[in-house]
């Protein structure tokens, strides 16, 4: 997106040199001579950049300057000698000041270091509050599954297309979406995850979209969305199946036309970025039953990868086994082994959970075992078959006879406790969307 600049002040000619330097410098300008015609401007663009001047015929710039702050960088222009005004401007929130009559070798300068530190200050501020603690931005494993997938990422993560991943919880569809980012050429800029299933409507659009002040209530200054602070780089949405008919019309404009609106807007925005989703669920099913939007499947399923399941790659279940050891050991500084008995019970086991419930058994056997030097079969704890055979059965009790919300209660705070509170496989235990579980549970006060 082209630097566009905003230039109030009332001297026509000051105004007039201001513009023409700036224009030779290369930016877009555009010029208003009251801070009406500049707010009335603003309402309808964004730029990068105001400069204003302090004395205006309708206002007073410093006045004016908690409403500009936060939204774009702003240089104060004052009169000469005016040492309190500059002073004024600088705790108010102005980016820089500029002294009247203006130096253009100053002026050129003090724009391109006000920009360069905003570009700085969003993109680390963004990645500082969005980026997630990933140590394993890779997949491990040597299987003959695991290579198919690893061929499917080299060849479309130079193409600039849409990408949905597919896959059973816990598989790694975020390590698969990195690893599209990483071998994109957009792997300079950020790679944004985004969790479809735990905001709400509305706070997922602002959240996504971004808002503009006033946009309801709370929204005391404009928030730039997750879409924003992915430009030039890669946006992921995590579980896309879960998101609601309103945000999935918003989402089909994305991918259509690269624009979005932020939530209480009425500028269009550029969306430069490219957009990978996942999803447990069927969505070629879930769009003929009509609660996935047809048209946005298509639009998402361009290019499919299918991430297996842990028990369709056995063979990568010791290469994971070690990794896991190894990342803990790091911290630890204890060299572990699992002995072959226990390697066979790992080996064995369907994994429900998948490389999630792969790493949380590891990590609790290290735990368990203390300083001894190697896992045993007495240190591993399973979610289910192992410890819970197929045909094991547990019994719901009741005084009277029970309601079928009761029933229904009952049987989720058992699995909740059966799995020690993972949702995502007690949902799919129940066979129901992770949100639709959370309201579930929020119903029946679990």
């Amino acid at each position: 997106m082209k630097n566009e600049i905003l230039v109030i002040e009332d001297d026509a000619i000051l105004n007039q040199l201001l513009t023409r330097q700036l224009v030779r410098m290369g930016y877009k300008v555009h010029s208003a001579n009251t801070w009406e015609e500049g707010y009335d401007y603003l309402t309808v663009k964004e730029p990068r950049l105001v400069l204003m001047d302090v004395h205006l015929p309708d206002a007073n710039g410093l006045d004016k300057l908690p409403e500009l702050v936060g939204q774009q960088p702003v240089i104060i222009l004052t009169a000469y000698g005016s040492v309190q005004n500059a002073v004024q401007a600088m705790q108010a929130g102005a980016a820089e000041y500029l002294v009247k009559p203006v130096n253009l070798d100053e002026l050129e300068l003090t724009v391109q270091r006000v920009l360069a530190n905003a570009a700085l200050k969003f993109e680390c501020d963004f990645i500082k509050s969005r980026q997630r603690s990933v140590k394993n931005n890779f997949m491990v494993g040597r299987s003959r599954a695991l290579q198919e997938v690893d061929s499917l990422i080299d060849a479309v993560a130079p193409n600039d297309i849409t990408v949905l991943i597919q896959g059973e919880s816990g598989v790694g569809k975020e390590l698969v979406a990195r690893a599209v980012h990483d071998r994109s050429d957009r792997s300079a800029r950020n790679f944004v995850a985004v969790d479809c299933c735990t905001l709400q409507e509305k706070l997922f659009e602002s959240e996504l979209f971004g808002h503009e002040r006033g946009a309801f209530t709370g929204a005391d200054r404009q928030k730039k969305g997750l879409i924003e602070g992915a430009e030039g780089g890669t946006i992921f949405l995590d579980e896309i199946g879960e998101i609601e008919p309103t945000i999935q019309a918003k989402l089909l404009r994305v991918l259509e036309t690269n624009r979005f609106r932020r939530v209480g807007g009425t500028k269009d925005l550029q969306a430069n970025v490219r957009i990978v989703a996942a999803t447990n669920r069927d969505l070629e099913q879930l769009s003929r039953e009509g609660s996935f939007r047809q048209d946005l499947y298509y639009r998402l399923g361009a290019f499919t990868i299918r991430v297996p399941p842990l028990r369709e790659r056995r063979d990568d279940i010791k290469d994971l086994v070690e990794h896991f050891l190894h990342n803990h050991n790091f911290s630890r500084r204890i060299n572990k082994t699992v002995t072959p008995a226990a390697m066979k019970q790992l080996n064995g086991y369907d994994w429900p959970g998948n490389i999630r419930e792969l790493k949380n058994v590891v990590e609790r056997a290290v735990i368990l075992s203390r300083d001894h030097p190697s896992i045993s079969v007495e240190q591993l704890s399973f979610g289910s078959s192992l410890q819970n055979p197929a045909n094991e059965h547990y019994h719901l009790t009741f005084e009277e006879e029970p309601s079928l919300e009761q029933v229904e209660a009952l049987h989720i705070k058992q699995l909740l406790e059966r799995y020690d509170g993972h949702r995502m496989t007690v949902a799919n235990t129940l066979g129901v969307s992770v949100r639709n579980l959370y309201r579930l549970i929020k119903k029946y006060d679990l």
